[in-house]
């Protein structure tokens, strides 16, 4: 089937200067600053070593890595020895109160990070970790631990054993990218793959506060997909995120990734192609396009499916070494917005070193649905330096904050319609390595941007994990 982009071409290339966007701003409205508070150290020495170009305690992929929930903030990593360790502090507290969960990290593959989920229906805290297209290593805690922080101890005892399964349901035994999002009805579901990349699918499984339920896979891995160079019969949809809005809508962008290098110009590449969107509005059993067609249902014989109409937003070959799992959000309307990256053409049709290219080259794309229903985008004037991930946030006024690698932020306002992008915070000071982890319930909470990154190492030789936090326009 013919695939269509929402996006014209003429968005393809560089920036462009929109009507009035995300938002509906006042001019009163104050524009996106970030002032640094303060910065606390989780731990001196924390493992460190790098795979797939990234750090296990710092991959910006890793939802939840450090959350906040009723004037408590959590953060997870490994230490220096591997094991899993769950920290909290009183929100703005320069002290973080530590416990081991009774894991250790398998292996050193940054993929095996931790991720946290919180079921506000009996006040759990939830913990996945460890898994790249094998199993997984699951963790809760005791009913209420989330509800009563300043009563309750933060001993090891409140957290039960370690499983392989989710309370003896067993996914799959190849698991990989654990997601967990909390629903509007309180329930947690959790995201993850199915098989391995180039084959994978997506699925969801879902909390109602005493069982874990399998609701199944929701996109394919089969159809065809041609491009230029070639075809591919297999792929996997790689999800920016999973997210509810305000209104209880389920959102989320993805981009395709081909388990054949013949749809590339350039065995150097990666197969990645096309930004799509697909959304809910019944919990994620049925998945809508952007013409609000059911396009899949999960665990049904009905998959969202790379030949499929309507989901591709902004359209662009395996030739530009586009990233996966970016990042996205949602404003205070229920719009979404993500952020892409890639080698635009101006610089060259075929990109021939993946992580060479993106670091001299790749630039971040903003992306969002404005107040008419039209898809937008915005090239952000600043030079990756970088082939990893950027993190999108929104703040009260619905701003936008892009945190690239190495804790640079930019910001670009809501009352300019996202168009006036410019650096907020260099980075100076931090000595981050690449990538960070954003706490994405505490701006939320109390207008904060808390940032979790690693500082530079070498080899395996451990280094101290940071949580640095900026006020945002009160």
């Amino acid at each position: 089937m013919k695939r269509r982009t929402l996006l014209g071409a003429a968005l393809a290339g560089a920036a462009m200067t929109p009507a009035l966007g995300a938002g509906t701003a006042r001019a009163a409205d104050p524009g996106p600053s970030v002032t640094r508070t303060g910065t606390t150290t989780l731990d001196s020495q924390a493992v460190f070593f790098v795979s797939y170009d990234g750090l296990v305690n710092n991959n910006s992929f890793q939802k939840n890595g450090l959350l906040t929930y009723k004037g408590y903030q959590y953060a997870v990593w490994y230490t220096a020895d591997k094991n899993a360790v769950v920290g909290r502090r009183v929100l703005g507290g320069s002290t973080w109160s530590t416990v081991k969960v009774g894991h250790t990290l398998k292996a050193s593959d940054s993929h095996n990070v931790i991720s946290m989920g919180v079921s506000k229906i009996d006040g759990r805290l939830h913990l996945n970790m460890d898994s790249h297209s094998d199993g997984f290593t699951y963790v809760k805690s005791v009913a209420g631990l989330m509800d009563n922080p300043s009563g309750l101890s933060w001993t090891a005892s409140r957290f039960g054993a370690p499983q392989s399964t989710l309370d003896g349901l067993a996914l799959t035994s190849q698991f990989t990218y654990p997601q967990f999002v909390s629903t509007p009805d309180g329930k947690l579901q959790l995201s993850y793959r199915v098989a391995i990349s180039g084959n994978g699918r997506n699925a969801l499984a879902e909390y109602d506060g005493s069982t874990w339920t399998n609701l199944g896979e929701w996109s394919s891995s089969t159809g065809t997909y041609t491009s230029e160079h070639g075809s591919s019969t297999a792929r996997n949809m790689y999800l920016h995120g999973i997210d509810y809005d305000v209104n209880g809508r389920l959102h989320s962008f993805f981009t395709w990734r081909e388990q054949n290098g013949a749809v590339m110009c350039s065995s150097g590449g990666i197969t990645n192609h096309d930004t799509g969107y697909v959304y809910s509005d019944d919990r994620g059993r049925t998945w809508r396009n952007n013409a609000d067609t059911v396009v899949g249902t999960t665990g049904g014989s009905d998959k969202v499916a790379v030949t499929d109409s309507g989901l591709v937003i902004d359209a662009l070959n395996p030739d530009h070494s586009l990233m996966n799992q970016e990042s996205q959000a949602t404003d205070s309307a229920g719009r979404p917005h993500a952020i892409i990256s890639y080698v635009p053409g101006r610089f060259g049709q075929c990109t021939t070193n993946y992580v060479s290219d993106r670091t001299a080259n790749g630039r971040a794309f903003h992306v969002r649905k404005n107040a008419s229903g039209t898809w937008q985008k915005t090239e952000i004037p600043v030079v990756l330096g970088s082939s990893q991930r950027t993190r999108l946030v929104l703040d009260t006024y619905d701003n936008a904050y892009a945190v690239f690698p190495f804790g640079r932020i930019a910001g670009a306002s809501a009352a300019s319609g996202h168009s006036d992008w410019k650096i907020l915070f260099d980075g100076s000071g931090l000595n981050a390595f690449g990538e960070v982890v954003i706490d994405e319930m505490r701006i939320k909470a109390d207008n904060v941007l808390s940032v979790m990154y690693q500082e530079k190492s070498s080899g395996t030789t451990p280094s101290a994990l940071h949580v640095v936090d900026f006020a945002l326009p009160a």
